[in-house]
């Protein structure tokens, strides 16, 4: 199976889907805690001039629906740029700092308010994976457009976003972000988006994802040094690793059950309960992944395929293991399984062993969908 982007359209539109059937600002302040939040999160007063969090989204989602773009689209995409809108700063919260000059700033709010997004619309607003993933990826990228061309590699940066969004939707939030503020360079910051749109359709991914001509030539690009996008190495596999992530108790052993294959699987919970080993225990973990590791190169030094079963729940821990992989050549498989929130908790509840609730909240906080980007192939498997 091919990797491939989340198809939005055939999960996310068969219901109409809304993060609050009230858009009235007091209405959200009652639903959600983190719209509360928003009031208490000054702002940097030479590009914020309109004052705290709240103020600055509540303007964003005013220029939102008075841009023409946003009034063309279908219900379900507004709603969709709408939520994103107003979760786009959800994470000022806890990432903004006062300088010694007294600049107030905001470090990496994009890349954690993604993370609190996921969690928020899995756990309190039931919303479609496909969706949520598109929402959570507008949050996480809304700032590129209007630094993309200060990146180190602005073709890389933007070829890697547009796998995960749509770049004329990320434009529209990112205009709106811009026009919902008071500051003395909205010109510029215009002019920024302008030069985003026209990059973008240069370099081939406005409208879609630039498309690779092979499995390989898309995961070499992003994770070679000094990579050239059109590039097609040459496919020299030895072996197909298969790498399962998702949180505990998703249903990822009945997964490979339903493969019905034969062949060896490498299961960290397997090595703890051989050795009794307690999954809290961070000091002997580290040994059970070295044991893991070592069991994993013994096949892929004689072309084994195998699966990795684990949780791999961010994308750090995943580099590890398909760098060790593809470091012996071979094929990597991204197997990512999620249950909806309340029949995730019923399913760890009911199964041998169960985690404690706060380890698993703790986990979910944590949790980062893997991405194109990561693996040779990426399948989501979430019914």
């Amino acid at each position: 199976m091919a990797a491939h982007k989340i198809d939005l359209g055939k999960e996310g539109y068969l219901m109409e889907w809304t993060i609050s059937g009230d858009k009235g600002w007091g209405a959200l302040e009652t639903q959600f805690s983190w719209v509360r939040d928003m009031e208490q999160v000054q702002q940097d007063a030479v590009h914020h001039a309109e004052g705290n969090v709240a103020i600055h989204t509540q303007m964003v989602l005013r220029q939102l629906e008075e841009l023409p773009e946003y009034q063309k689209l279908d219900r379900q995409k507004q709603e969709l740029i709408w939520a994103s809108a107003l979760l786009h700063d959800v994470e000022k919260r806890s990432t903004t700092i006062v300088g010694t000059d007294g600049r107030i700033s905001s470090p990496n709010h994009a890349k954690k308010g993604a993370r609190t997004t996921r969690e928020i619309l899995f756990r309190d607003v039931e919303t479609p994976f496909a969706l949520r993933e598109e929402i959570v990826s507008l949050v996480r990228y809304h700032g590129l457009p209007l630094w993309l061309m200060e990146k180190a590699d602005p073709m890389k940066s933007a070829l890697e976003a547009s796998l995960s969004v749509n770049m004329s939707q990320l434009k529209l939030l990112a205009e709106a972000d811009a026009r919902g503020r008071y500051c003395h360079d909205l010109d510029t910051l215009l002019y920024a988006l302008d030069m985003f749109e026209l990059y973008t359709k240069e370099i081939g991914c406005w409208h879609a994802a630039r498309s690779f001509l092979s499995e390989n030539a898309r995961f070499t690009y992003f994770n070679g040094k000094d990579s050239y996008v059109d590039y097609v190495p040459f496919d020299a596999f030895k072996s197909t690793v298969i790498v399962l992530s998702g949180l505990p108790g998703m249903g990822k052993d009945y997964q490979i059950l339903k493969m019905n294959t034969d062949i060896p699987v490498i299961s960290l919970d397997d090595i703890r309960r051989k050795y009794r080993i307690d999954p809290t225990d961070k000091r002997r973990n580290g040994w059970v992944i070295q044991e893991a590791k070592e069991q994993a190169k013994r096949y892929l030094r004689c072309g084994q395929d195998f699966i990795w079963n684990a949780t791999n729940i961010t994308a750090q821990m995943r580099q590890q293991l398909i760098d060790l992989f593809v470091g012996y050549q071979a094929y990597v498989k991204l197997l990512y399984v999620e249950k909806p929130y309340k029949l995730w908790r019923t399913q760890n509840r009911d199964r041998e062993y169960p985690l404690p609730d706060a380890v698993l909240d703790k986990m979910l906080h944590n949790l980062e969908v893997p991405q194109l980007t990561e693996a040779h192939e990426v399948q989501y498997i979430t019914t």
